[in-house]
């Protein structure tokens, strides 16, 4: 039975990486979206590359980015940044 528990955990384990490796890949491909969301690059639209790219990245992963992003500054114990319309 212990053999059973240990490697449960360990396939879960490796499925978690695989996911997290996965969703690091997913995110690594919106780097074609850079034009469109760096202030100054003068696109205005995006293109069918990166919409593709967003199209591809899984939502769990997206929101949980943003989520974990939206933490950064108050763990470097900065203010919370607050974005204008």
């Amino acid at each position: 039975m212990l053999a059973f528990v240990l490697i449960t955990l360990v396939v879960q384990t490796q499925v978690a990486q695989l996911r997290a490796k996965t969703c690091s890949d997913e995110l690594s491909n919106l780097n074609m979206c850079a034009p469109f969301v760096v202030p100054g690059a003068g696109s205005t639209s995006p293109g069918s590359d990166c919409c593709s790219a967003l199209q591809a990245v899984d939502h769990n992963c997206f929101c949980s980015t943003l989520r974990i992003a939206a933490q950064i500054p108050a763990k470097c114990n900065l203010p919370p940044l607050s974005c204008g319309g």
